[in-house]
């Protein structure tokens, strides 16, 4: 025969069971929206003016230094390579490496991913039972001229027949032990919707870490790019000193032989300080570049002077490059998928407010050991305890039903946030190559005008020293020879940071591209 005691001691056994079965039976219901992932809308092709022959409309002139070959633009696949490979700067590459160490902004975002990841372990703690202990003591005393206390007074007064009276001590003491348990199972799928939101919300930190970093290495790569084209104004610039130096010194000669005048001289000495002045504003550029490149490592202003002072030029650009089709943008756009995972974020949520409109069965149980005197504390007699399931059932909350409307429009704003980061890229995107071609263009021009000023120079030298043209003409070639050699400079500058500028529309480097689930990162 069982007795009373067997039967309370399997009843918490036969609650789990019944609750582990209903848990089981609802397991696959889940209310709410389900997250479908958007289909981009995205043209099929790039524009043809921007993926054409940067120079095909017009030929260029024959001049003596052929101008420098211009990159193709294709929709071929893109190298599964880092995009800086294609500039052959083992310098630049070694930036890049060290930047995605030791970059702040880098490191931050890493623990803004801890901290979703964190977030997500407390959300799904929901799965699970709480179980909570306590051990307590109390010295409690009942007012007498209280209804309460005036019944227990006049209890403590009477006599049973043939023994002794009641006793209700007052003030009495109070030792308990217990412990509390309670679980919630999940029949709508609350807790589940609320962990795959958190899931989301990781992802859009994870997304958010490599928008970061596409960002600092594109503004590492532009930066360094940026000093070695000041290195380049301040190398023309000298080289243009030394040469309106030798043209002073041919002028005094010659103003000492009565060939030319004094004026000649003065004009000789003007154009030399006005070259002269532009020097500090080329080193002033270099230290500032420097300092940057310096910060976007994660180190003191001029750490990186000794590695970065002696001169270089400008990064060559690749001959090809390839950059995809218009749909690839949102694989690889860490902007574009972290829209889609706040928007996926927007409508586990929503699946959330629903859950909250529907029961929530609550399994408790409470017990443990409860004594007036310590010593009788952990006897069987001074044992107490409940369990049983607890049903809320939400009849009538205006709040709920408004919060379902509230996260319903959350996922619409989502919804355009998707579209609108769609629509950006493809604009940026756009935008890059159409400055990439006009800069090639504008560049090798300028390359073919700087081997003709040269040539110019020359002749007109030769004319001056011969007493066949004045010093103005001469003044005048090399005048613009200088302005043609800097805008050349800025021109190739240019293009070089248009390249970057149109890697960083597309996403980056691919080699970046990370498509890990968040379950499978935690």
């Amino acid at each position: 025969m069982i007795t009373e005691s067997r039967r309370q001691r399997r009843l918490p056994v036969t609650c789990l069971l019944a609750a582990g079965a209903l848990s089981g039976l609802f397991a696959g219901c889940a209310v709410g929206p389900n997250f479908v992932p958007p289909t981009p809308q995205t043209p099929a092709h790039w524009s043809a003016r921007s993926t054409s022959a940067p120079a095909a409309a017009q030929p260029l002139p024959a001049t003596p230094s052929a101008p420098p070959p211009m990159s193709a633009i294709s929709e071929q696949s893109a190298p599964p390579a880092a995009w800086w490979a294609g500039f052959n700067d083992p310098l630049l590459t070694s930036l890049l490496e060290r930047g995605q160490s030791s970059n702040l902004d880098l490191r931050a975002a890493v623990l803004r991913i801890e901290e979703a990841r964190a977030q997500r372990d407390v959300t799904a703690a929901g799965y699970w039972p709480t179980l909570s202990a306590e051990a307590s003591y109390s010295r409690q005393r009942i007012s007498e001229t209280t209804p309460t206390g005036s019944l227990l007074s006049s209890v403590g007064n009477i006599r049973l027949p043939g023994g002794g009276g009641i006793s209700i001590p007052n003030p009495y003491s109070q030792y308990q032990l217990s412990a509390d348990a309670s679980w919630e199972i999940d029949l709508f799928g609350r807790i589940r919707r609320a962990v795959e939101a958190a899931d989301a919300s990781i992802q859009v930190s994870v997304e958010d870490r490599r928008a970061v970093l596409v960002s600092v290495l594109a503004d590492v790569a532009q930066n360094y790019i940026e000093l070695r084209g000041a290195q380049s104004r301040l190398l023309v610039a000298r080289e243009n000193l030394a040469t309106l130096d030798e043209l002073l010194d041919l002028t005094r000669q010659r103003r000492a032989a009565g060939l030319t005048t004094h004026i000649d001289v003065s004009n000789s000495i003007a154009q030399a300080s006005v070259t002269r002045a532009q020097l500090p504003a080329y080193e002033l550029q270099i230290t500032q570049s420097i300092n940057q490149l310096s910060q976007l490592l994660g180190r003191e202003p001029e750490a990186l002077r000794s590695e970065l002072d002696s001169v270089a030029p400008v990064p060559p650009i690749p001959p090809d490059v390839p950059i995809g089709l218009p749909a690839d943008l949102a694989r690889r756009r860490p902007d574009i998928r972290e829209a889609e995972a706040n928007l996926h974020a927007a409508t586990a949520q929503s699946g959330v407010a629903i859950a909250d409109l529907f029961p929530r069965l609550t399994l408790s149980a409470m017990g443990g050991f409860q004594s007036e005197t310590s010593s009788s504390l952990i006897e069987w007699a001074s044992r107490f305890g409940s369990i049983g399931p607890t049903l809320d059932l939400p009849i009538f909350d205006r709040g709920r039903w408004k919060t379902v409307r509230l996260y319903d429009v959350r996922a619409q704003q989502a919804t355009l946030s998707y579209q609108r980061a769609v629509l950006n890229a493809l604009h940026e995107v756009e935008g890059a190559l159409a400055a990439y071609g006009a800069d090639e263009q504008r560049r090798a021009w300028l390359d073919a005008t700087v081997a003709q000023n040269r040539e110019t120079l020359s002749l007109s030298r030769q004319r001056y020293e011969s007493g066949l043209a004045n010093f103005i003409e001469v003044l005048d070639a090399e005048r613009t020879l200088q302005q043609n050699q800097l805008s050349l400079v800025d021109s190739s500058t240019a293009v070089a940071t248009d390249l970057v500028r149109l890697y960083r529309a597309l996403g980056g480097g691919w080699q970046t591209g990370e498509h890990a689930s968040p379950a499978d990162r935690s």
